[in-house]
């Protein structure tokens, strides 16, 4: 199962170049002031790695876990040319336990397995930070087909008891930017084109 899941996402890469974009999730962006200076990072289903370049380019040394040798590869090498410090690791999640108190900041987007969700929990520090965003029920066009890959609406404020909620929001982005939001917790009745998707967000800290 493992190899399968793994040939399928290589094949999603498998084009990709050093310049295939590669652009952090909205929340991270759009939060950027509570990242702490310095530290340790870990972005999670990394893929091409927009969230750990990000990271990265903001002084954190940042570990990028994904499945797909290929994204991992155009990653590393993006990597060295910018002289970055980014630490690629093929990872499957469905094997891999995370490490106890690691991380000072942790970054998952699109991706979402909720068995993971004590164990990233865990694998912060005290203080340590959590940005999540994902997809946001109902099954959406031109998005993952199984309802079990998302959330619904409000489930990501209440999945980290453990955790201080300082950001929660729903609403349509497209390219990684708002296209229509009020005040980051109203989720848009209509999607405004063809291409924006609905998602839900998070930032908390541990205590």
């Amino acid at each position: 199962m493992s190899q399968t899941l793994a040939q399928k996402w290589d094949q999603k890469y498998a084009d990709a170049t050093l310049q295939t974009p590669a652009n952090p999730c909205f929340v991270l962006k759009q939060h950027s002031r509570l990242l702490p200076f310095n530290g340790k990072a870990l972005e999670l289903a990394c893929g091409l790695g927009g969230n750990a370049r990000f990271l990265a380019q903001c002084g954190l040394k940042t570990q990028a876990w994904d499945i797909s040798d290929s994204a991992l590869t155009i990653l590393n090498n993006w990597a060295s040319l910018s002289q970055l410090p980014i630490e690629p690791l093929i990872t499957d999640l469905e094997q891999m336990l995370l490490p106890y108190q690691q991380f000072d900041v942790i970054v998952v987007s699109r991706y979402l397995d909720r068995t993971l969700f004590p164990e990233i929990a865990s694998a912060l520090k005290p203080n340590g930070l959590l940005f999540y965003q994902t997809f946001l029920a109902p099954v959406q066009e031109n998005a993952p087909s199984n309802p079990a890959f998302y959330v619904q609406s409000n489930e990501l404020s209440q999945a980290w008891p453990q955790l201080t909620t300082l950001v929660y929001g729903e609403g349509w982005l497209h390219n990684e930017n708002i296209v229509e939001n009020t005040n980051e917790k109203t989720l848009q009745s209509d999607a405004p084109s063809d291409t924006a998707h609905r998602y839900a967000w998070f930032v908390g800290r541990k205590s």
